[in-house]
């Protein structure tokens, strides 16, 4: 299956979401990926500042530029499915989560830095378990599993089940480096955890990694699509424009063929000498890489920056009990310092703070109590 992530790229425009989905529809992708984004779900206000070409700005409030309305992702997702392509959609929250799920997807997208978003996991879980006592399927999930180790994976998939549920090897970074990629992840991750697996590619060849990564049994690829990389989309630098991304499908589709026609093992072997012969053995084995699983050198530095982890919302005194309204699933990002593990979210709302805490602060053991 072929995923082009749109994503923000529409800017917020019907019109160029339209153009978008059009662009995906001819290069012949399967579904096509929007991001339902409010800011208050995954950044603090005062989470630091992004360049983009027309300066700095909030990183916060570059999410909040990119809100739009539900009847947005409905409409969307009635023109994909016109145009033939599955809709899929990640949010980022529960309340994007719960509005997502009253249109109906084709699939929920759990993003990588989602993925110990411990709360939203399990209303995701919750939702599935009352389709299934319906007598309904439940929705598919892809989880992506970039900046994240074996364990975090594993507590999500305890979580979410299996059922239904697509893994997707990734890279957190912009771009991701082709020779970081590690493909051979592909089969290692669904040999250990007995789910299909594919590939979300953040680099910037539209060929190399997808081609490699469907030798290697991949049954997804995702790749970032956009009308021009030199639009100002937060992701729009590291996307395929049309063109391109038409060449990865194609790319695609005769290494399926390949190992159709000649067999697995076979096909396997035919696919990685032409690709050797275009792009020289030496990359292409660092590309495949080890087939173990640990952190990309370009994503080390993300870890528990771009995951989830647990922030005060706003200046608290020494003394103050915890609420619900208190406390925030956030990701880090830019200048803040991460707080613990989403997992203690439980904990925390109903402890007291322990000294003066400010806004947007990573929360830590030694700043809460319980009584």
């Amino acid at each position: 299956m072929i995923v082009a992530e749109i994503g923000t790229s529409h800017g917020g425009s019907f019109e160029k979401a339209a153009e978008l989905i059009d662009a995906a529809a001819a290069a012949g992708t399967d579904a096509v990926k929007f991001q339902w984004v409010y800011a208050d779900e995954i950044l603090h206000p005062d989470t630091g500042f992004v360049k983009l070409p027309g300066g700095s700005i909030r990183l916060y409030d570059r999410f909040k530029q990119l809100e739009v309305s539900s009847d947005f992702y409905a409409r969307a997702a009635d023109y994909a499915r016109s145009k033939g392509v599955e809709f899929i959609c990640s949010p980022f929250g529960l309340r994007s989560l719960h509005e997502l799920l009253d249109i109906h997807p084709d699939a929920v997208k759990i993003a990588s830095p989602e993925l110990n978003h411990i709360p939203l996991l399990e209303a995701l879980a919750a939702f599935r378990a009352r389709q299934k006592d319906d007598g309904e399927e439940p929705v598919p999930v892809i989880i992506s599993s970039g900046v994240s180790k074996l364990a975090d994976m594993e507590k999500a998939l305890t979580i979410l089940g299996k059922e239904r549920v697509t893994l997707l090897h990734c890279i957190t970074s912009y771009p991701a480096p082709e020779t970081e990629y590690n493909v051979r992840l592909v089969g290692t991750l669904s040999s250990i955890f007995g789910i299909p697996c594919g590939i979300s590619d953040h680099s910037l060849d539209p060929v190399l990694v997808p081609a490699l990564a469907a030798a290697a049994g991949g049954v997804m690829t995702e790749k970032h699509i956009t009308l021009s990389k030199s639009t100002d989309g937060l992701d729009d630098p590291v996307a395929l424009e049309p063109e391109q991304f038409a060449q990865m499908v194609h790319a695609v589709n005769q290494c399926e063929a390949a190992l159709r026609h000649y067999g697995k093992e076979r096909g396997y072997a035919e696919i990685i000498k032409q690709t050797e012969d275009e792009y020289g053995t030496e990359k292409v084995l660092a590309v495949l890489g080890t087939g173990i699983k640990t952190l990309a050198p370009a994503e080390r530095a993300n870890y528990g920056r771009t995951n989830r982890s647990l922030h005060f919302m706003h200046d608290m005194p020494a003394g103050e009990l915890i609420g619900p309204a208190d406390i925030g699933v956030l990701r880090t990002e830019k200048i803040l310092t991460p707080g613990i593990s989403p997992e203690y979210l439980k904990t925390v709302t109903g402890a007291y703070t322990v000294h003066t805490v400010t806004a947007g602060a990573g929360v830590q053991w030694e700043d809460v109590i319980k009584k």
